[in-house]
């Protein structure tokens, strides 16, 4: 697409992008991570992956056999 453009045109479309970026509301990044381990330590107390699976719901545990390789 940019091939069959002339430069004054990509010009043009990197100028309104840029105009679309500059009104973006930005936020520090300080401000974003603190939003983001406070969410993830509000999760903490249910993930899985932290806590474990009770056995009486995990479908993986028990005497299902397993896989042997010979």
């Amino acid at each position: 697409m940019a091939r069959d453009m002339s430069d004054k045109e990509i010009l043009k479309m990197e100028l309104e992008q840029l105009k679309k970026e500059v009104s973006t509301p930005r936020t520090a990044v300080s401000a974003n991570c603190a939003d983001t381990i406070a969410y993830v330590e509000g999760l903490l107390p249910n993930d899985p992956l932290i806590k474990g699976v009770p056995d009486d719901k995990n479908p993986y545990k028990g005497d299902k056999g397993g896989c042997s390789i010979t």
